[in-house]
């Protein structure tokens, strides 16, 4: 009989694959073919956890044909391990893993793409691949803010538990590219956004701080240097949600999705889907069939001053296990609750999230939990409980998915 862990990890595996960004791309091939048939030279340039997948997708949707009729050329900027080589996009590794803050290498690579977009001519076309993660990956900080000054503010901001909209509104201040501006950089005559969103609702002018988008102006948009600017929404969090529920479903379980949230404390969320978790049980107890709630979402972190090493997920799944323990003593033997970040990337560690099941449960004790739980140290206690989700990174990012079944 297959685990309640199990049938977690087939469900985040299932949500990970929907947002695979070449067969999203692949997915609005039409569209796209449209767009670069009535172009002479196509220019690829972006960046975010996805844009190499993203860039991928856009040289196999066009074919060899395409690419050497329109002249394509490109640069994206992604983390260390997510590069690829690719025929005619350069992917460059401008960050290294676990640490989403723009380097020297960001700035070199966007400088870049600014000089790319700004020597093409009215019947040129740019594809820009605009993923979560691409406010740290797409940077060139405006005269006056030195890099260095650019980073402290964000890192502060962070750690005070601020929110993505906070972070964005700050970096759209002090950078030349967010807001709109690559895409005023840009004199072809169409730029076309392809978008990955990390946000929930898809609020394009916070995805990776709007770098193709004016603030508060439509998607759809004319640049004073006479640039015609579209989005294409590729994929966001309720797809990722979706697919794992149609997982659960196969799997015989009586399934809800709750709504997705943004900006809320990874405590109250691990409370949150702590109570949804006993709910569910008492009506699993009921009637005997399994019960799943799914959800999207990212939490945030208010991190102490004397913190230790973990990440919103991580954090997240703690204080589900001790608000269990809090209501209902023991941990429901067929209880799994998990917390997954679809990059791959959970703070500054090498885990995607953490995963709650019986056996994790009793090998943390309450004095360790409260301990880690205070000062957001949870990943050396998950990693020695065996409650961690480790995917590596994944090559895109739609936010994270929370997983609560019960057997």
């Amino acid at each position: 009989m297959h685990s309640a862990r199990g049938d977690a990890e087939a469900m985040w595996t299932a949500a990970l694959g929907a947002v695979e960004p070449g067969s999203l791309v692949g997915r609005h091939a039409g569209p796209l073919l449209d767009r670069v048939t009535a172009a002479e030279r196509v220019v690829v340039i972006g960046g975010g956890k996805a844009a190499a997948g993203l860039a991928a997708g856009i040289e196999a949707a066009l074919g060899p044909d395409a690419l050497s009729r329109h002249d394509v050329a490109g640069l994206v900027s992604v983390p260390a391990g997510c590069g690829r080589r690719l025929q005619r996009i350069e992917v460059r590794e401008t960050r290294p893993a676990g640490v989403n803050l723009p380097t020297p290498a960001v700035v070199d690579a966007t400088r870049e793409m600014l000089a790319m977009i700004g020597r093409l001519g009215p019947r040129d076309l740019v594809l820009a691949a605009i993923t979560g993660g691409g406010s740290a990956l797409i940077a060139a900080p405006r005269p006056g803010v030195s890099l260095a000054e650019k980073i402290a503010r964000t890192r502060g901001l962070s750690e005070a538990g601020a929110d993505i909209a906070t972070l964005n509104a700050a970096r759209r201040e002090m950078s030349v590219v967010k807001g709109g501006g690559l895409a005023r950089a840009c004199t072809a005559g169409r730029l076309v956004a392809l978008v990955l969103s990390d946000v929930i609702g898809s609020d394009l002018s916070v995805i990776a701080s709007g770098p193709c988008l004016e603030p508060g102006g439509p998607a759809g948009w004319t640049t004073p240097r006479g640039c015609r600017v579209e989005h294409l929404l590729l994929g966001d969090n309720a797809t990722a949600v979706e697919a794992a529920a149609a997982v659960a479903w196969r799997l015989g379980y009586e399934v809800a999705i709750d709504a997705a949230t943004d900006g809320d404390p990874a405590e109250e969320v691990g409370q949150r889907l702590a109570r949804r978790a006993l709910e569910r049980a008492t009506e699993a107890a009921r009637d005997g069939r399994p019960r799943a709630v799914i959800a999207g979402g990212e939490a945030v972190v208010r991190v102490p001053a004397d913190h230790g090493v973990g990440g919103r997920n991580q954090q997240t799944v703690l204080a589900a296990l001790a608000a269990v323990r809090g209501l209902a003593g023991d941990w429901p033997a067929g209880l799994v609750i998990a917390s997954i970040g679809t990059d791959g990337e959970d703070g500054p560690t090498d885990a995607a999230g953490g995963v709650i099941d019986a056996a994790v449960a009793a090998s943390i004790d309450a004095a360790a939990l409260t301990t880690a739980l205070t000062r957001c140290d949870a990943h050396p206690l998950l990693t020695e409980a065996g409650g961690l989700v480790r995917t590596g990174p994944t090559g895109t990012n739609v936010a994270d998915v929370r997983i609560v079944l019960v057997r």
